[in-house]
């Protein structure tokens, strides 16, 4: 596949080798460098494959480790595989506590090369829905079909734009309104526009009985990336011969903080920042004024819709 990277704007698509697909790309070489080895921070073994098959020499790059950066203290490769660990087991511990709780519903939201429908270990009745562009679904489908790996759980993957009518696309795959689901967003409402966001939560919250839950990333109000982490990146890409230009995918503007919107919609929200995270974990912040700075006013986000009295 060809790297090309596009401006984003009203009904644009993608694959996975560009525009915001191509970030989903990203995550997933980050997730097979950081399964690599002794001692490997997680467990993704698929991660690697689905990335060599997408064919983006860059993110091949990442995936070695060719692509980390080590006088530089958050693009080393200890801190790159930290920063994705520290993800990747937030996200996943939702599921594996939604699933000791009782939950047998999972809906992983603009699913890209997520493998967590085979990689993790799901409990009998568990069924795991995957929503994204038809194109990326079809395509991490046929690949891992033609590695021979099949899913822990009822995978049941939906192809659809989040910006079309996907909750009766869901619904029509199955999904139960009426019994409690984990939901998870990851890294994905930063590419939305704030409109698309309340749109996406709304319809979030419709869906979710009692005891539902919903983990995503959140900063903190009036926060926004500033503008030398966007330089950061624009670096790095340059480095390891990407022209993908993250901060020309997100959209910016005033948005709705996640907690406020949920919270006055009948949800109890918890949040740890990327400093805790990090703790919780046994890791370290970098000493990196711009990390250190932002890692108190960003981090993760975990909503479970209250029952009524």
């Amino acid at each position: 596949m060809s790297e090309t990277q596009s401006i984003r704007y009203d009904g644009d698509t993608w694959d996975l080798a560009s525009s915001v697909g191509a970030t989903a790309t990203s995550v997933a070489a980050s997730r097979a460098l950081a399964s690599q080895g002794p001692g490997a921070l997680i467990d993704d073994p698929y991660a690697d494959a689905l990335v060599k098959a997408v064919g983006l020499e860059s993110m091949i790059k990442v995936a070695n480790g060719e692509g980390t950066v080590e006088d530089d203290p958050m693009l080393n490769r200890r801190r790159m595989t930290e920063q994705i660990a520290v993800r990747t087991r937030f996200f996943d511990d939702v599921f594996t506590n939604a699933a000791r709780d009782g939950v047998r519903q999972a809906v992983i939201l603009a699913s890209g090369l997520d493998t967590r429908a085979y990689r993790m270990s799901w409990p009998a009745g568990a069924v795991v829905f995957e929503l994204d562009q038809p194109q990326v679904v079809e395509f991490k489908s046929r690949v891992l079909a033609d590695q021979g790996v099949s899913p822990t759980a009822d995978r049941r993957a939906i192809g659809i734009d989040l910006r079309e009518d996907w909750p009766t696309a869901l619904q029509a795959k199955g999904f139960d309104a009426t019994q409690p689901t984990a939901w998870i967003a990851e890294g994905l409402l930063i590419y939305l526009p704030p409109e698309a966001q309340d749109r996406l939560l709304d319809n979030i919250t419709a869906l979710s009985a009692p005891d539902s839950r919903f983990a995503t990333e959140f900063m903190a109000a009036g926060v926004t990336l500033p503008d030398a982490w966007r330089d950061r990146f624009k670096d790095w890409s340059a480095r390891i011969g990407s022209d993908i230009d993250l901060p020309a995918l997100l959209y910016d503007g005033e948005r709705n903080a996640v907690s406020d919107y949920l919270g006055a919609r009948g949800w109890r929200i918890s949040t740890q920042t990327t400093r805790e995270a990090y703790a919780a974990n046994g890791f370290e912040l970098p000493e990196d004024e711009l990390t250190l700075k932002f890692s108190d006013n960003a981090g993760y986000l975990t909503a479970t819709r209250v029952r009524e009295r």
